[in-house]
């Protein structure tokens, strides 16, 4: 068989792999845009795909493409959004404006596999014809704003159950961890003490919250500017059109999906964009923050705090024998470095719109969808791979516990603080502890500096009745 066949689109004839089920524009794309090398988002393609089903199951329904020709678009569409004939989907995620190299890259696609299962040679376009058929009463500045919103969507289904285990780990750590007392630290230095376990629970917290402000800010992608075709005036579509197609692609996608308050808003504004990338780049931060402690608490083992242990997974250095270093963590910050770069790129590209259309729109769909993936894929790995085989070491926690010079700090109400900060300074130059210092001294009573210097005591509410005056 030849290596090519011969297209022709408003630019001339231009030649094609023979096996390729995209077309012209697609293969111009292709030429024009050798920049990254990387492919759309299956979540990108598939949300688009499940854009052409519900187009055309409603335009079938309208009597506007014949029931033949919805068929076997329908068909086309689906087997894409179970995942067949994405190599075909070749144009580099950095392309022309608005995503219409991509957009055309689906139509074509669907054109030409809906052709074969109506027995057409691909490249013919009589029977389904990319813009006529596939895309009737469409236009890319209506699908890829929806196809960008409904496939960022689709991707946060397979992060929020990645971030609900995550902070259940935690939470059940927290719980492992509830008895071991450690010093707290602030400044990275000595604080009062704290338990392991509660350090645990925050971070557990800070996980599911960050979680359900991302499930907030996502509720906006809900909204649809499909049927909006060029401008949001909805121009050569059916009156009945956006209702029926927003109603299927709903069925279809299994999300609740709603027509825009404001087509020509769905159109000019991807500030929803913007709030979703903001939210998953407040996750980065988090767990940067998070990986940080716990390479921090891990550190050592003989010169750190080592004060956790991290499972052991492949050894740390070229030269050094027997270094073993917390990969899980530093993978995790440097993920979330991407995500924060990411959000930047984001929210650029969501000012940069003008007047009807925000052309940017590739860089926010690969930028979030990026995001969201590489997040999802971490944070599965950090769960798995670390949170869950964290265990404690004790004496070293317990010795910390002891020895913080914060300790002096229960005393405040008792012998007040400029007393407490003189011991404070005398533990500091004799490295004698706070405790065996209030001892020598005959500050407190020994039933006194069992109650009040209980390190355990200090990690939750207590009331303590101050003495009499003297």
């Amino acid at each position: 068989m030849p290596a090519t066949r011969n297209e022709t689109d408003s630019l001339g004839p231009i030649e094609v792999p023979t096996e390729a089920l995209y077309g012209a524009q697609t293969t111009r794309a292709i030429a024009n845009f050798p920049i990254s090398g990387l492919k759309a988002s299956p979540f990108l393609i598939r949300a688009l795909a499940m854009i052409k089903q519900a187009a055309a199951e409603a335009n079938q329904s309208l009597g506007l493409i014949t029931e033949e020709q919805g068929s076997a678009i329908r068909q086309a569409a689906q087997e894409i959004v179970e995942g067949q004939h994405h190599d075909h989907f070749a144009v580099d995620v950095f392309q022309a404006g608005a995503g219409v190299s991509l957009h055309m890259n689906t139509n074509e696609v669907i054109a030409n596999r809906a052709g074969q299962i109506l027995g057409e040679p691909l490249g013919t376009y009589k029977k389904t014809h990319p813009n006529d058929h596939v895309n009737y009463g469409q236009s890319t500045n209506d699908v890829f704003p929806t196809a960008m919103r409904l496939s960022a969507l689709l991707a946060l289904e397979e992060l929020y159950p990645v971030l609900n285990d995550l902070a259940a780990s935690l939470q059940t750590k927290a719980e492992e961890f509830a008895d071991i007392l450690k010093s707290g630290r602030t400044h990275m230095q000595d604080a009062t003490p704290i338990t392991l376990g509660q350090e645990f629970a925050a971070y557990s917290v800070a996980i599911r919250k960050a979680a359900q402000n991302i499930g907030a800010q996502a509720e906006s992608l809900k909204e649809l500017g499909l049927g909006g075709t060029a401008v949001g005036t909805g121009l050569n579509t059916h009156p009945d059109y956006r209702a029926r197609a927003v109603a299927n692609l709903s069925r279809i996608s299994g999300l609740d999906l709603r027509p825009a308050e404001d087509l020509r808003y769905a159109m000019q504004s991807n500030a929803c964009m913007a709030d979703v990338s903001a939210a998953l780049r407040t996750l980065a931060l988090e767990l940067i923050r998070i990986s940080n402690d716990l390479r921090l608490l891990s550190s050592g083992p003989n010169t750190g705090l080592n004060e956790i242990h991290l499972p052991s997974l492949q050894p740390g250095s070229s030269i050094m024998p027997g270094k073993v270093n917390p990969v899980i963590a530093e993978l995790t910050a440097m993920v979330a470095f991407q995500v924060i770069g990411n959000d930047t790129a984001t929210a650029f590209a969501v000012q940069a719109g003008q007047l009807e259309l925000n052309v940017m729109m590739p860089a926010m769909a690969h930028n979030t969808l990026q995001s969201i993936t590489i997040l999802a894929n971490t944070l599965r790995e950090l769960d798995h791979h670390c949170i869950r085989g964290i265990t404690a070491n004790r004496g070293r926690t317990v010795h910390y516990a002891a020895s913080t010079v914060a300790l002096a700090t229960a005393l405040n109400p008792y012998i007040g603080y400029a007393k407490a900060a003189a011991l404070v300074k005398e533990s500091i130059a004799t490295g004698r502890t706070i405790v065996d210092l209030a001892r020598a001294q005959h500050l407190l009573t020994e039933d006194q500096i069992a109650e009040i210097l209980d390190p355990k005591n200090m990690t939750e509410p207590h009331r303590h009745e101050k003495p009499p005056s003297a």
